[in-house]
């Protein structure tokens, strides 16, 4: 008997940051852990997360995800924690060393891409982007636009 392929639906994407990919170009991805307590993974579960001003930071040889909120949770009561804590990444050395030679250049950054449950672990998609310029930005929309009208265009015939 053939085995079954894993459903491909988005059914476990708890955020995305839509922002990152207009303002940067992603030059490179890597997953990562996220070191979260209690609460948190219960909001994350909840979809009660942003990452839209969200950005990693290597800081003695660890990666920080700083500026991410994620909401209080409703039934936390005494144990709930501070939404805009800085969480700690868990990523290999090797990838944290490549991160930290990339962010040396001038203009790249890292930010977070998407968070998901994975196995039940939730799990974030970075990326090291570089910034675009507003010229660059206006060159992708008109692609975008121009690909969207080629396959209108195609769709009737």
């Amino acid at each position: 008997m053939a085995k079954r392929k894993p459903k491909q639906n988005n059914d476990n994407l708890m955020a995305q940051n839509k922002k990152a990919r207009h303002d940067y170009s992603i030059l490179e991805t890597y997953e990562a852990g996220v070191v979260l307590t209690g609460t948190e993974i219960k909001s994350i579960r909840e979809r009660r997360i942003n990452l839209k001003d969200g950005f990693v930071q290597i800081r003695n040889n660890e990666a920080w995800m700083m500026n991410v909120h994620i909401s209080e949770y409703a039934q936390g009561n005494q144990f709930n924690h501070d939404p805009l804590r800085n969480r700690k990444l868990l990523l290999h050395k090797k990838q944290i060393k490549k991160l930290a030679l990339a962010t040396q250049d001038k203009g790249v950054t890292i930010v977070p891409l998407k968070v998901y449950l994975k196995s039940g672990f939730a799990k974030v998609l970075i990326g090291v982007a570089k910034g675009k310029r507003e010229f660059d930005k206006r060159e992708t929309i008109k692609r975008r636009d121009q690909k969207r009208q080629i396959e209108r265009v195609m769709k009737h015939y």
